[in-house]
């Protein structure tokens, strides 16, 4: 028979772990990570397409904004025709009133000349129905010039009116063109220089086209303006998740409320009575805070989209 007591002196070794256990732990750690991985990975995708689609959504309003503004100038102009051509109808009443005046005269010049031939078999003197018809005559003539000539004076008149507002309805058209050929290069030049972080604005400043402030701006309590440059800020909400602010910017006396604007984003405006050209552009939001920097030309004459005339 064998003994199953161990040995005096020695100590009995541990049985060795089954591989299998560890093999199963490492693979359930594993396929959590991925799992950890992929639904982060979709969550960074979802945020990328919103901020997207927000951006592209307030494009859209601001052109249609424009479009109202070139609508509204058509509009006007087409009210100047409307002047024209309603002078044009008084022009017109006028030159047929005329016409009438000269056949009136006519019908009475024929009047006066079958007067005169019943008068002549009943006159004896030749001489003096001649001198009553030539007057007679001489006075019609006058008189139909006169007509004539103050209804070529008018029609003279009114197409020179036509020919100047037509000129300046041309001029019109060519600068409105050309304002909105110029704003929308502007506008595009400024959203391709965005920066995003430091070194960006950094490598903008160098350019020196521009003066760039940056601000750190935290929600008021009692609805204060935080000044940067020569305009004032204030943080109104902020939504971080969706990378989402609203900012309310006093402009000279006037008050900008911009909601729902996105990091990174061009926020334009325009300054001034020569209408600068103003950015905003913040690139952290934060609770109740956001962090980014003001663009402003630095040539106020050059840059001016509206300049006005000053005595």
């Amino acid at each position: 028979m064998f003994s199953l007591k161990p040995k005096e002196g020695g100590a009995s070794a541990p049985p060795p772990p089954p591989p299998k256990n560890t093999l199963l732990k490492g693979g359930i750690a594993l396929s959590l990570l991925l799992i950890l991985g992929l639904g982060y990975n979709a969550y960074s995708t979802r945020t990328s397409l919103e901020e997207r689609i927000a951006f592209l959504e307030h494009q859209f309003a601001d052109q249609t904004d424009q479009m109202k503004a070139v609508k509204k100038h058509a509009t006007d102009m087409g009210s100047d025709m409307e002047v024209v051509t309603k002078k044009l109808g008084v022009t017109t009443q006028e030159l047929n009133a005329s016409r009438r005046f000269a056949e009136k005269l006519q019908a009475e010049q024929e009047k006066a000349r079958e007067q005169l031939a019943s008068e002549l078999a009943t006159k004896a003197s030749a001489t003096e129905v001649a001198a009553n018809v030539a007057a007679v005559r001489q006075e019609t003539t006058t008189k139909v010039a006169e007509v004539q000539q103050i209804a070529d004076a008018k029609i003279g008149t009114v197409s020179g009116d036509v020919k100047t507002v037509a000129a300046n309805l041309d001029a019109t058209r060519r600068d409105l063109a050309e304002s909105r050929r110029e704003i929308t290069d502007v506008k595009t030049s400024l959203s391709a220089q965005i920066a995003h972080n430091v070194g960006e604005l950094t490598e903008l400043r160098k350019k020196g086209e521009r003066d760039f402030f940056e601000f750190d701006l935290a929600k008021p309590k009692k609805n204060e303006m935080t000044r940067v440059a020569d305009v004032q800020l204030q943080l109104r909400k902020t939504d971080p998740k969706r990378s989402k602010y609203d900012v309310l910017i006093q402009v000279d006396d006037s008050m900008l409320e911009k909601k729902d604007r996105t990091a990174n984003e061009p926020v334009q405006f325009l300054v001034g009575r020569d209408k600068l050209r103003y950015e905003i552009v913040v690139n952290f939001v934060d609770k109740d805070r956001i962090r980014g920097y003001l663009s402003a030309p630095k040539d106020k004459a050059l840059s001016a989209e509206r300049p006005q005339f000053r005595p």
